[in-house]
């Protein structure tokens, strides 16, 4: 069963998710402020027992989503899901730029939450467990799987679990145009829908990342994808 941390402040919503998410094998505790989210997350680490995934809101007292996300490289590298209020795109934009894995909008499905919640601890798991041959060096990018490790010219990067493996799919068809749906499909671990912009926004982060090394490591190719230079 995994193991998820829900941090809302609205006490009924997360009675009912936490119930819903129970019944379908995703055990969920609920907090409800910014303060609680952190305090539990680091609670969690000290006694080696971390939790899969956050479900995080982005409106909350004391301390709001977003300042949660700035804070969480420090305290863990936990995958997190954000729950955003309708039509607020440009929370999810910076959710996603601050390295969250993944959005839903509210009023949410709890159907569609537990799709995006599987999907993302599915991709997490699945990076945690390669099997292929390691590490994958190529010209000056090394990228070692199981240590989840990225270096250029011997200097590490600091990728999220996403980036890395944005990264790793695009290195895996170096000089080919990747296609979004693939991506989406492979790296997100869901279809790619329209007017979403998250794969925009990680491929974004992660060519910024990339960039002091290369004046342009991965370029759009308009219409039809991504494709990896460095």
């Amino acid at each position: 069963m995994s193991n998820i941390l829900l941090g809302d402040d609205d006490e009924e919503l997360t009675q009912l998710l936490q119930e819903y998410l129970h019944n379908h094998g995703v055990r969920c505790d609920c907090v409800h402020d910014g303060e609680a989210v952190i305090e539990r997350l680091r609670t969690m680490m000290q006694d080696n027992s971390p939790y899969d995934l956050l479900v995080l809101d982005i409106m909350m007292p004391k301390i709001d989503g977003l300042s949660v996300l700035r804070q969480l490289p420090a305290i863990s590298d936990i995958p997190v899901i954000m729950l955003t209020a309708k039509g607020e795109e440009i929370d999810r934009i910076i959710g996603l730029e601050l390295g969250a894995d993944d959005y839903i909008t509210k009023p949410c499905n709890p159907r569609e939450l537990l799709a995006r919640i599987n999907a993302v601890i599915k991709r997490t798991s699945i990076a945690a467990h390669i099997v292929e041959q390691l590490p994958l060096p190529s010209s000056r990018l090394y990228l070692d799987q199981q240590q989840r490790l990225c270096q250029i010219d011997d200097v590490e990067l600091q990728l999220t679990g996403t980036e890395f493996d944005l990264l790793l799919a695009l290195l895996r068809q170096k000089g080919e145009v990747v296609s979004k749906s693939w991506l989406s499909q492979h790296v997100l671990q869901r279809e790619l829908q329209p007017f979403d912009r998250s794969l925009d926004v990680h491929v974004s982060r992660l060519r910024k990342k990339l960039q002091p090394f290369h004046d342009e490591p991965i370029k759009a190719i308009r219409g039809k994808g991504y494709q990896l230079v460095l």
